[in-house]
């Protein structure tokens, strides 16, 4: 087992044993390098009481360019989407309530 393998297996171990408030994590059963995680939105920003599901992947440099947490801090010059991005750029208050709006309706859950 390599020296970065063996630090996945531990940072694993460590993370079923040890919870993260708001964050859930399991790794996929078959790629070490693989995440199933759900994550809470971030209180005071526009995804607050939204569950998001997420699929992480350790880049091959790990740790040495760990994986960032998005939804605390979007940037908007590299983008997932370049619609969403220019929105965020032209008008950063009218994405906000679009955000707030797009989690209420698909990332909360019915009441």
């Amino acid at each position: 087992m390599s020296r970065l393998s063996h630090r996945i297996v531990k940072e694993i171990q460590s993370l079923l044993t040890e919870s993260v408030p708001g964050i859930k994590a399991e790794p996929d059963e078959i790629n070490s390098r693989h995440f199933h995680v759900v994550i809470a939105g971030p209180q005071d920003s526009p995804f607050e009481g939204g569950t998001f599901k997420l699929e992480l992947f350790l880049p091959e440099e790990y740790p040495m360019t760990p994986p960032k947490a998005l939804l605390s801090a979007p940037n908007p010059d590299d983008p997932l989407a370049n619609d969403v991005a220019e929105k965020w750029k032209n008008d950063e208050a009218q994405a906000i309530e679009t955000a707030r709006e797009w989690t209420r309706l698909y990332a909360m859950k019915s009441v």
